[in-house]
């Protein structure tokens, strides 16, 4: 063999490998992008996000709402430790002030303004 069939079989062994290594990068992309939650209307929160709420207001059982909305009701004052609330992984309604999570933001919330 001359010296440019030996170089032709490296080429193609170079390349050959270089096809192995991208197929494998290719093959690892497709499992993290299969893995990963798109927001949409199947699935309308994220990994990581915050956890929907209910509270019970006037005897009826609120929309769902983030912590921000939650917190929002808190400030209002329609949300109060007495609240029943709930959110999925709960077994039953719990008053606010027995959910720490939701015990801290009505903590959080300053008293009324002095009048005067």
């Amino acid at each position: 063999m001359d010296e440019n069939s030996f170089y032709s079989i490296d080429r193609l062994v170079e390349f050959g490998l270089s096809m192995a290594v991208a197929t494998q990068m290719a093959n690892s992309m497709n499992i993290g992008l299969q893995s990963t939650v798109t927001p949409g209307a199947d699935n309308a929160m994220l990994p990581g996000e915050q956890p929907v709420w209910y509270a019970v207001l006037d005897g009826s059982a609120t929309r769902p709402l983030s912590l921000a909305g939650l917190s929002r009701l808190i400030a209002a004052k329609r949300v109060t430790k007495e609240t029943y609330v709930w959110k999925p992984g709960m077994s039953d309604w719990k008053l606010a002030e027995d959910v720490p999570e939701v015990l801290r933001l009505v903590a959080l919330t300053p008293p009324p303004v002095p009048e005067g």
